[in-house]
């Protein structure tokens, strides 16, 4: 047996396959384990340094900062999901006068740096909203227009029979784009949208540029303190709080998908089940 692009490994690749990977783990985890001992040995685990973790009104700073984060997160990626619908159905209109600035728009925020883009509206607006609300307009924009370009990208990804079979019942496009094409291209995109949401949630990050009242603000006022100097202990308890928070997001994208793709296992079913009645009848 023989894949397409090459050959399908042997026992004897096989076998230096299982100890490549063995020496790369221990190499890795000698690796960390050095790392892990060279702050142990310069006192960065001790009781001091989780000191701030044990104090009620840092935690309570902490978990104000954290409700900041993730409501920026939830506002914009709702704003972003709408904003980029919009931009994917102008890109993908017949009409030049409409497909031309939707085009423009998007590659012209897919390019502009995020944190230029924060720092921009901030010093345009920041008279009239406040950092959340620079903050939520910056991310909407940039990740709007990727997310025009995922479900265009996913609209296109449908066969094109499917358009030209409804083109053929008297459809217009408007209406084959969204009985059509856009439910069996969810879950082709759902994957890249959940993705999205996760860079939404990790580039809230970058509002501390603007002084937004984030955990990562709440956190450099505990790392900087004079009493703790623990930015790697602070550090370490952020990357969890995200990690948990992110890996969350990418297991309930995973059991969507599956339930939409059983869903559409389903209705095949049925739609097979009823056309063999009709056969038979």
């Amino acid at each position: 047996m023989s894949s397409v692009l090459f050959d399908v490994p042997g026992p004897k690749a096989r076998s230096r396959y299982r100890v490549a990977g063995v020496v790369s783990t221990l190499v890795l985890a000698g690796l960390i384990g050095w790392m892990l001992w060279i702050l142990f040995r310069n006192d960065q685990f001790t009781q001091n340094k989780w000191e701030p973790f044990t104090d009620p009104a840092v935690l309570a700073n902490l978990g104000e900062g954290l409700l900041f984060t993730l409501r920026a997160a939830a506002v914009a990626i709702v704003l972003a999901i709408g904003f980029g619908a919009v931009l994917a159905v102008g890109r993908l209109s017949d009409r030049g006068w409409l497909s031309w600035p939707s085009a423009l728009v998007v590659e012209f925020f897919r390019a502009v740096p995020l944190i230029l883009l924060i720092l921009t509206i901030f010093l345009l607006v920041a008279g009239n909203f406040s950092r959340f609300w620079c903050l939520v307009l910056a991310l909407m924009l940039y990740n709007g227009a990727v997310l025009a370009e995922i479900f265009r990208a996913g609209i296109k990804s449908v066969p094109r029979g499917q358009s030209e079979a409804a083109f053929a019942i008297g459809l217009r496009k408007a209406q084959v784009t969204r009985l059509i094409l856009a439910p069996q291209a969810v879950s082709a995109m759902l994957p890249a949208i959940i993705s999205q949401c996760v860079v939404a949630l990790k580039d809230t990050t970058l509002g501390i540029i603007i002084g937004s009242e984030d955990v990562i603000l709440i956190a450099k006022a505990i790392y900087t303190d004079y009493r703790y100097n623990n930015a790697i202990i602070v550090g370490l308890m952020l990357a969890l709080v995200f990690i948990v928070i992110n890996y969350s997001l990418s297991k309930l994208a995973v059991y969507v998908e599956r339930r939409l793709a059983s869903k559409g296992e389903r209705a095949v079913d049925l739609d097979t089940i009823e056309s063999g009645v009709g056969h038979v009848a």
